[in-house]
This record gives C-alpha cells, structure tokens and sequence, in this order.
C-alpha cells in the first residue's frame, strides 16, 4: 500500500513538473562555431536528457570492454565451481551408498575442478580408505590438518589411520595435538585419557578428565573420577600414605558403591586408628553391593582382635543384608578362624544342596579342621570341581584376582564382578545325583587367571575364537564403514569383532546341553 501512494505522488510530482514547465514557455540560443541554435526549453531538456543517455550508454560498452577478460575468467571459475561442487556431491552420496568406483572417479575430478576444497579432500580420504588406500588417505588428511577450518578433521582421521596401522605413537600425538586445538573435543580427551591410564598416568589422566567434564554426564564423570583416584591411591599406597588416604576418601564420596574405594578406605582409616568411620563406609559399601573384600576389611577394621571378635563384628555385618551369599561365606570364614564350627556350617546350610565353588572349598575346609574326615574333605572338593562358578573381577573375557583400573582392552572402570564367560551359556544350578548309576556331566566354561602384571585371554573352547583384544577403529564420519573398519554398530565381518562360531559348532554344544536338561 505504501508503494502505491509513493508510486502516485511520484507521478504527481512529474505532472506537475510537466505543467509547470509549459506554463512558462521560454527559448534557449546556442552560438557555436558559426552555428546558431535556438530551441524551446522542453525540447532542450530531452536534449539534455539524450545526451545523458547516449554517453552514459558509450562508457557502459567501454566499461564491458575492459571487464571482459575477468568477468569470463569469473564465469569460467563460477563454472568449474559448480562442477566441483556437483562432483562432491556425487561422491559423497556414491560413498555412502558403497559404490567405490563412482566415488574414486568424483573424487578424482573434485580434486581436478576443487583442488584445496576441504570437501573435495574430504572426499578423497573418504574413497581412499574405502578402497583401503591408507596411503592416499592419510596424504588428505595431513593436508586437511595443515588448514584453519579443517584441523580438527584432519587430525582425527590421522588418529584413526594411526590406530588402523597400530601406530600408537602417532595416534597418541595427532589426539594430544587436537586437544592443545581445541581443549573441549570429546574423541581427543577420551583417547588422551585411555593412553594416559594405559601409561598408568593417573594424575595426566585426571587432567584429562577435567577437560572433559562439561562433555560427560555428571554420573558419568564422578564415576570415572572416583576410579582414577583410587587408582591412584593405590599407586601412592607405599610412597604416602596420608595422600592416599585423602584420595580414597573423595573416592567414596563421589562413588559410594565402588567396591576398591570403600575397602581400600576401610583399611587406610583403619590404620589411621579412625575405626568408627571406617565401619561407616564399609557398611555404607555393604549396604549397596555386598561384597568380599568389603568383608575382608571389616573383618580387620580394628587391629589385634582375637577370632571371636571379628567372627561377632562378621555376623553383625551379615545381619544388614540377609539372605546374601557374601555375608554367610563371610560369617563362616570367620567362624572356621574362630574354630566355631557349628557356627560355619550353620551360616552354609542353606547352600550346601547346590553349593558354588567357594561354598564347596569352604565346606572341605571345615570338614578337614572340625573332624579331619579325608573321606567327606574329598567328597567336597569333588563338588567344588562340578559346582557352578562364583563371581569375580572379569573384563574382556579376562579374570583378575584383584580389582583393576583399566581392563586388557584399555577401558576405565571395565572390570566387572561376576561370573566369569556367565553370557556365554545358561546359567543353572547344579544337579546332584546320588545313584551311582547316573553320572553327571557339568560343561563349565573355563576361567582364566590375570595378575596385576598383565593379562592371559581365556583358553579356547573347541574351535570358538574368543574376542579380538583390538579396539574398534570409529570411521571419521558415521555414514562411511571403510573395507577393513566396520566400525562401532556394524556387524560386519572382521577380526576386529568377536566372532562367532560356526553352525556346526553351535548344534554340537546344543546337543550336548540338552542331554542334561
């Protein structure tokens, strides 16, 4: 509407101009050069206004004239832009779809029509690792580091050809180089944390995990925090105790279930001669996840007390949470120390019918220092073979007698407390068969030992390839999976992934299973 009434007024303004001008009629003489002109002033005024149009028209053309050579060398690189850009374009979708010779021939011209463009080196080490051209892959990313806006991407794809080729060193320094770009990038400070707990750096590996506290979420990153500190108490535990102390403390404070923290508190504060808050913790830990190594540290919360103490301080503990396997094996450790007998068999009563191994060992501990019967020691430790497995600190098909920071893989926090291959199989009780008839066969799945020096994969069962210790390699953008790197949720092919057992195998252990049902 206001353009309307401008576009009037404007018309207005130009009638009455008109009007005005032909209301005062006048002549205009020119005298040039012998020549004499005379006209009115309207015609003169279009004369004028020709004039104007004419000139303005001539320097246009010359103006054209001169530009011509850069406005066609703009239009040539507008052009070969265009091409650049539809060729990425090609190859990017020709890569996510998986064609491999659409996407080298758009990645070659790309690089020919866009030579420097980041997609267009993008592009080339996205082909290139398909076709599985490490080579031609690390070249693009090397030049993709050496710019501002492609750095951080350039790097991580050095990251991850480094990992590839297992270069640990160069992945190590291309992470420590995008962390010191850009301190807040989540892939750098969680490979810079793994290589610093794999160094058994805990104190790198804190500041490492600083710098990733805004990216983590809050129970996450307590967690995480509470292990590293008691790793490294533990790394501190004969150099400075009093340190180790304080850290252990904030251990517990920020993870009150973390089994090591609350019994490596329990023993420094009880050394500490701080007995009342050690029970607190331990109990506090008992509570959550009953567990024996808390037990372990009750049992010896106060230095130089005889048997019978701690077999009552036991029995106490185990009264908090009924029913749980961990306090009556506790209480009945304690009562064979106390040589209380009655007590001990009392408190395994109701797991002797389908007793786990640790019951079973117990049982024939009893039994040879109560009454010294060889028969009914034998007895129970031929149940102890059969029986069913008992937890225990397991990460990455790996059994440690003590608990770890980091598992064989390198994962923090990665040991478990359970059974031991418990996914692999059905777990039941076992069944125990008076007849001698009837002979009894329990499959039980192997367990294997882990020192604290370094870790044994679990044997082989049959022809069944345990899990590849390698960790995945994580492609740089998530639609591409590259030949050898099928990355996190693939389930590819690869001895980057466990693999599983053939058909055959598979009915064999079926058949097998059911005979026992």
């Amino acid at each position: 509407m206001i353009r309307i009434v401008l576009f009037l007024i404007s018309v207005l303004a130009v009638a009455w101009g008109f009007a005005w001008v032909a209301d005062r009629p006048g002549e205009i003489a020119i005298t040039w050069m012998g020549y004499r002109v005379e006209t009115s002033v309207i015609v003169a005024a279009f004369a004028v206004a020709a004039l104007a149009l004419v000139i303005l028209a001539i320097w246009s053309i010359v103006r054209l004239i001169l530009h011509s050579p850069e406005q066609v060398s703009l239009f040539l690189r507008h052009r070969r832009a265009i091409k650049g850009y539809l060729a990425i374009s090609r190859g990017l979708i020709a890569v996510g779809a998986g064609d491999l010779r659409l996407a080298r021939r758009s990645a070659d011209d790309a690089a020919r029509l866009s030579p420097g463009d980041p997609l267009a080196l993008l592009l080339t080490a996205q082909s290139a690792q398909m076709a599985g051209d490490s080579v031609t892959a690390e070249r693009a990313f090397r030049d993709m580091s050496t710019r501002d806006d492609t750095k951080l991407l350039g790097l991580r794809g050095l990251y991850i050809e480094a990992q590839r080729r297992n270069d640990l060193n160069a992945a190590r320094l291309a992470a420590e180089e995008a962390a010191k770009t850009q301190p807040g990038v989540v892939w750098a400070g969680l490979a810079l944390l793994d290589y610093r707990c794999a160094a058994k750096d805990w104190s790198g590996a804190l500041d490492a995990l600083d710098h990733l506290k805004s990216a983590l979420q809050k129970p996450d990153y307590r967690r995480k925090r509470a292990v590293l500190l008691v790793a490294r108490a533990q790394a501190l535990e004969d150099i400075d105790r009093d340190t180790s102390r304080a850290l252990v403390l904030e251990s517990v404070k920020l993870a009150p279930d973390l089994v090591p923290a609350a019994a490596l508190a329990g023993r420094r504060l009880s050394e500490a001669g701080d007995v009342r808050k050690a029970r607190k913790i331990l109990e506090a830990a008992w509570a959550i996840n009953p567990h024996p190594d808390i037990a372990e540290s009750y049992a010896n919360v106060r230095l130089g007390d005889s048997a019978r103490e701690r077999l009552t301080r036991m029995q106490k503990l185990a009264e908090k949470v009924p029913g749980q396997l961990e306090g009556a094996l506790a209480v009945a450790r304690a009562a064979l120390d106390a040589r209380e007998f009655a007590t001990a068999r009392a408190a395994l009563a109701p797991y002797v019918s389908a007793p786990t191994r640790r019951v079973a060992m117990l049982m024939s501990e009893i039994e040879e220092a109560d009454q010294g019967d060889q028969g009914r020691v034998r007895e129970w430790m031929a149940r102890a073979m059969r029986a069913s497995g008992d937890p225990a600190w397991t990460a990455d098909g790996a059994v440690a007698e003590h608990w770890l920071p980091v598992s064989p893989n390198g994962r923090l926090d990665g040991f478990e407390w359970k059974v031991p291959l418990a996914e692999i199989g059905d777990a039941r009780p076992v069944i125990e068969v008076t007849p001698p008839a009837v002979e009894v066969i329990t499959l039980q799945a192997p367990e294997t030992k882990l020192n604290t020096a370094s870790a044994t994969p679990p044997r082989k069962a049959g022809r069944s390839k345990g899990p590849d210790m390698r960790r995945p390699v994580e492609p740089v953008i998530p639609l591409v999976h590259a030949p050898d790197d099928p990355g996190p949720d693939s389930g590819a092919d690869g001895d980057l992934m466990p693999k599983l057992s053939t058909s055959r195998e598979s009915d064999g252990w079926q058949r097998l299973r059911r005979l026992f049902r």
